[in-house]
Parts: structure tokens; sequence; C-alpha cells
């Protein structure tokens, strides 16, 4: 009996940790692919840059005499300045790679204007909408008539065996005749409510504020009427502003970065967002509507 309840814990475990890494991974790129950066030095890695911002909160963007422009995770160390943004830092990679840097040197890029990294975000969610998922699995395995098996130490493979046979849905459960099913196989009925749709729809619901979270639009328009340019902002508004703490602080971070070094590297979020109408496109940073014409 121990050995199979272990066999089953495990079981479950591991589907939880599945489903759990399914979604933090899901949301993680999610959230790394919503920007898009322009004029950023061929030297520069977007992708490794986004992970520091998610991971870190943070990232360092400078010049190194032989590689050229880089953008590294950073440690901060040293006096802040009377905004509190460290004045020494020191550049870092992988490879074992660091360089000191200060403020006259190289530009902080933090994550949002609270400076903390998209993770804690992520992981809140992730562990949320695992955890409904499992939900609906064991309320769905529930609609199954559960059974108590019962037999001598001897018969356990075969009762093992017996009941994958059953979990697997199979058509012909073949027993040796030696098997006598009557004092094996009991039927125990617990009349399990099927909920396995309405928590469904609660995880469609929490997979949408995730995405609302990340500022990734996540409402889709079919409509007979006209919806006018303000209806269409209101019902996206929460998007909208999800967008603004993280957009705001790389834009910031380009200016210091175009300022120090000549450049002319811009940010902005990725269009994600068009009408089903086909005769509208919604920028989502203005609110605005503009004819489009589509193949």
């Amino acid at each position: 009996m121990g050995r199979k309840q272990k066999t089953f814990f495990g079981e479950s475990a591991f589907n939880n940790n599945f489903s759990w890494r399914f979604y933090f991974t899901r949301l993680m790129e999610l959230a790394i692919s919503t920007f898009e950066w322009e004029n950023l030095p061929d030297t520069c890695d977007e992708r490794y840059m986004e992970l520091a911002l998610f991971n870190e909160g943070s990232a360092v963007f400078f010049k190194d005499e032989e590689l050229g422009y880089l953008t590294l995770k950073v440690l901060n160390n040293g006096m802040l300045n009377v905004y509190g943004v460290p004045t020494n830092r020191r550049a870092y990679a992988v490879n074992g790679y660091n360089k000191p840097l200060d403020d006259k040197d190289s530009v902080i890029i933090w994550n949002n204007r609270m400076r903390e990294p998209s993770w804690p975000l992520v992981q809140y969610y992730a562990k949320r909408l695992w955890e409904y998922d499992r939900i609906i699995d064991v309320n769905i395995r529930a609609q199954k008539t559960p059974v108590v098996m019962q037999g001598t130490e001897a018969q356990r493979l075969s009762l093992l065996n017996l009941y994958k046979e059953y979990d697997g849905n199979a058509p012909v459960i073949l027993a040796d005749k030696s098997l006598e099913l009557g004092n094996v196989l009991k039927v125990a009925k617990t009349d399990a409510p099927y909920v396995a749709d309405q928590i469904y729809t609660l995880k469609t619901q929490l997979w949408n504020e995730a995405l609302t979270a990340l500022g990734i639009s996540n409402v889709s328009f079919q409509k007979k009427e006209r919806l006018i340019s303000d209806e269409v902002t209101r019902s996206m508004g929460g998007t909208i502003a999800s967008r603004w703490s993280r957009l705001n602080a790389r834009r910031f971070a380009c200016d210091q970065i175009n300022k120090m070094f000549g450049l002319n590297i811009e940010v902005k979020f990725r269009e994600d967002f068009r009408e089903t109408d086909d005769e509208f496109v919604v920028d989502l940073e203005s609110g605005e509507l503009t004819p489009q014409v589509l193949d």
C-alpha cells in the first residue's frame, strides 16, 4: 500500500511541477518578447538584456574597448546619488567577464519604475494557473467510478497491471482465469460533481488577467456595430496602463544612452492587437484607430 501511495504521489508531484513550469516558461517568454528595440548596436544582445531585466530587474549599457557596446547583467555597489542610483556598478557575464563602471561611462536600464524584476509576477500567475489545471484534471478523473482493489500480497503485481489497464481506459481487460474478480474489484461511488468547465472558465479569465498585467492585449472585438476609438481605448485601459511602467523605464534609459554615447536607440511595445473586422488597427499606446487595408 505504501509503495502504491508513493507512486501516486510521485506522479502528482511531477504533474504539478510540469504544469507550473509550463505556465512560468510561457509567461516568461511573452514577458521578454513584448518590447522592440530599434537601432540597438549589433554587439548588444536584446534577448540577453531582456532576460537580465526579467530576472534581475536591471541591466547595464556600456562600451567595451575591444568588444564594443554591450548590455550585460549589473552588480550595483558603492554610493548612491540623490535619486538612489548607484554611482558605481560592475558589469558581468556568465563566462566570467566583468568590468567596473560608473555613472560617467555606463547607463543602468531598469525593468520598471519600481526597479524590480518581473519573475515574481509571472510566478504568481503560473502557480495559480497550474493549480486550476490540476483541479480540472482531478475533477475529470473523479467522473470515473472510483474502485477499491483487494487482494493478497502475491496478487500485487496482477492488481497493479489490472489498474493500469483500467486507468488507461482500455476497452477490454484481459485477466488470468486464476484471478477471482469478484473478490478483487469493488466499486465505491462518490458522485463527484462535474465542475471542470467552470474551473476552465476561471483559468481562462486568470490567463487574460496575467496577459493584462504584462501589458499584452487579450480582447478580441467581434462586433456587429461600429466601436468608436474611445470605447476601444477604455476597454483596453488596464492593458495599456500595465505597459507604462516597463516601457517608460526603458525609454528613460534610451534617452540617457543616446545622450552619453551619441546613439539613436529607441524602444516600443510590439504591436499585438488588430480588430477582426479588418478595417481598423488600434494603437494601444495612443488609443487611436487608423484605417487599415489587410491582404
